[in-house]
């Protein structure tokens, strides 16, 4: 498991690095638009540490990217958008609820999940 864990961070980090790249975005640069330190940016892109959801979802606006392919690289949600730890039908009722907005529905799913923590 912990082998998992560390591949799926080591991912995670080379996956982050390389779209840093293709933005032609220095460090400093991604780490000020999105509010994390750059030393603490590079530690995740080296994949030694496991950045909040926060994070990954600031991560991935800076870089213009769906925190969701990051989300699924370190596991928390299966290939098709469903919650690989929670109860799917919890998020498919999200998913389905028409009277929400993405952001909402996004909001909620997250909510959701934090709650239910790694069970």
């Amino acid at each position: 498991m912990a082998d998992q864990h560390s591949e799926a961070l080591s991912d995670l980090g080379k996956y982050i690095r390389a779209q840093r790249e293709v933005a032609r975005l220095s460090l400093r640069h991604l780490a000020r638009v999105t509010n994390v330190s750059d030393s603490y940016l590079s530690q995740v892109e080296r994949g030694l540490y496991r950045p909040s959801a926060e994070v990954l979802k600031s991560i991935a606006a800076g870089l213009g990217i769906s925190a969701d392919d990051l989300f699924r690289r370190l596991g928390w949600l299966d290939q098709d958008g469903s919650d690989a730890a929670s109860e799917p039908s919890v998020l498919a009722a999200i998913a389905a609820d028409e009277r929400l907005s993405p952001a909402q529905k996004s909001a909620l799913a997250q909510t959701y999940q934090a709650m239910v923590g790694d069970s």
